[in-house]
């Protein structure tokens, strides 16, 4: 009776580490380039990130908010890149949060997308079609 409680504790414990593990990435992260910051938060199981700071939110006039003007979607060009969500629908599977995308304002494009954790470290790798096809950006904590 003991063995069977001990097992039903370690396999409760696990589950709830399993639960925080998968949060661990929410919070505010910085670009590689630190001129942007993205919010990751969880939403229905789902995993995403909007732009809360930018270096440069403004254009030359320092009055007019800078827009999404790479956007391949003509519709979408007048849209302001502050607040953007730019991570989206990543789930958490096996310590990484997988099958997300991430948008890239600065260039306009899409690409699918995982996240790492590594330590203090957020490994988020953009790729079209194979992840082995594509690049990993390291984000950290402001």
């Amino acid at each position: 009776m003991k063995q069977l409680t001990l097992v039903i504790g370690l396999c409760i414990a696990s589950l709830t580490g399993f639960s925080q593990s998968s949060n661990a990435i929410n919070g505010q992260w910085l670009n590689p380039e630190k001129d942007g910051k993205v919010e990751i938060y969880e939403s229905s199981g789902k995993y995403y990130g909007k732009l809360v700071w930018m270096k440069d939110p403004y254009e030359a006039d320092g009055k007019t908010p800078r827009k999404d003007i790479k956007n391949k979607d003509a519709k979408l060009r007048e849209r302001q890149i502050m607040n953007l969500v730019i991570l989206t629908g990543f789930k958490f599977e096996k310590g990484k949060w997988v099958d997300g995308e991430i948008y890239d304002p600065k260039s306009g494009k899409t690409y699918s997308s995982i996240m790492t954790l590594k330590g203090d470290k957020l490994e988020l790798r953009g790729y079209i079609g194979t992840p082995l096809l594509g690049r990993t950006a390291i984000f950290t904590r402001p």
